[in-house]
């Protein structure tokens, strides 16, 4: 069994990897980290954790008391800019790396200040990174330590839109991400936004041309074809948790939302993870896919508009973050993919 540290343990992303790797039938939890919470378990903070074997035992510790503690795996669930920093001595003492934070997830650090505010705190890490998602990108794990963990809006994007870019469906125009996410999505920290009396009963736009989940999707989208414009608009919606993206994609001459259906289909035909729904069984919800490591999609013509229109559902906490975090674990370490994972 691999011994496994978790970085940031008592955020919400951080729970949810707790409560995965418990139960994966290769992990060993060998410690779990909290800055503001040392000393503590964490079942003092989410008492529904209390009937856990590993993790209600585990004293919380800081990510610098950590440092030197012997483990093959770290799961780093710790802000952006912090988590470079503390991954580093993990990263010298040869364990592999999960970093669930933006702090890998873009190659070149000159586009780090422009979404996340400040200079890039590791730049010179950066060339042992590789950005993940399984179902689109596991052979570039082979070989590597170190795996950015892609964020939770890019993954509801990108599933459905590079195989479409792949398959030179996408035409001349702007591609249209609409994204909606409940509340989680903000993490646990108290924002006054995300708080009951402010989101409840309320729909609203945030950070539009401006979220930092563009500058990954915009990477991506780029790497399989340069000079795609993807407008991209988040929301905030009243629910716990889950996200619903509506991508509005051109077609290119010949193309239509039949076609689109056909090669999502073949691309994912193979995923356990990824459903694209018929075209009879209308439309996926994020209820469908909450507490489990999947993502439906579904295909409407717009033949007038010359668009199709796809709609993918994830829960963000699970194949936004830390299910896909395991499952990038399970694809490095060449177990199923769907080992300890939630269908």
């Amino acid at each position: 069994m691999a011994r496994i540290g978790i970085l940031g343990a008592t955020g919400y992303t951080g729970v949810e990897l707790g409560l995965i790797l418990e139960r994966h039938p290769e992990a060993e939890i060998a410690f779990v980290s909290s800055e503001a919470s040392a000393g503590q378990l964490l079942p003092a903070i989410f008492p529904r954790l209390a009937g856990c074997r590993k993790l209600a035992e585990l004293p919380l510790r800081t990510a610098a008391d950590c440092a030197s503690t012997s483990v093959d795996v770290v799961f780093s669930c710790l802000p952006h800019g912090a988590s470079a920093e503390a991954c580093l001595p993990f990263l010298e003492g040869g364990a592999e790396v999960i970093d669930l934070s933006a702090d890998f997830r873009l190659h070149d650090p000159a586009d780090y200040p422009r979404w996340y505010g400040k200079p890039h705190p590791r730049p010179e890490s950066l060339d042992q990174a590789v950005y993940c998602i399984p179902e689109l990108h596991r052979d570039r794990l082979r070989g590597r330590k170190l795996v950015a963990n892609p964020g939770c809006y890019p993954t509801s994007v990108l599933l459905p839109l590079v195989p479409l870019l792949k398959a030179g469906l996408v035409g001349e125009g702007p591609v249209i991400a609409d994204s909606k996410s409940g509340v989680s999505g903000a993490g646990r920290k108290a924002v006054l936004s995300n708080s009951f009396c402010e989101a409840n009963e309320s729909f609203s736009a945030y950070k539009v041309g401006s979220h930092q989940h563009q500058g990954e999707m915009r990477q991506e989208v780029a790497e399989v074809r340069a000079g795609v414009p993807l407008v991209f608009t988040p929301h905030l919606v009243p629910m716990e948790r889950g996200i619903l993206t509506t991508l509005y994609v051109p077609m290119a001459a010949g193309a239509d939302g039949d076609r689109v259906r056909e090669v999502l289909s073949e691309t994912f035909a193979l995923e356990p993870f990824v459903r694209v729904l018929p075209k009879a069984a209308g439309l996926p919800a994020t209820a469908h896919v909450s507490h489990s490591n999947r993502c439906h999609m579904a295909v409407v013509d717009l033949p007038e508009q010359g668009l199709s229109a796809v709609v993918s559902v994830i829960d963000n906490l699970l194949k936004g973050a830390s299910g896909q975090a395991v499952q990038n674990w399970n694809a490095l370490r060449g177990f199923p993919e769907i080992l300890g994972l939630p269908a």
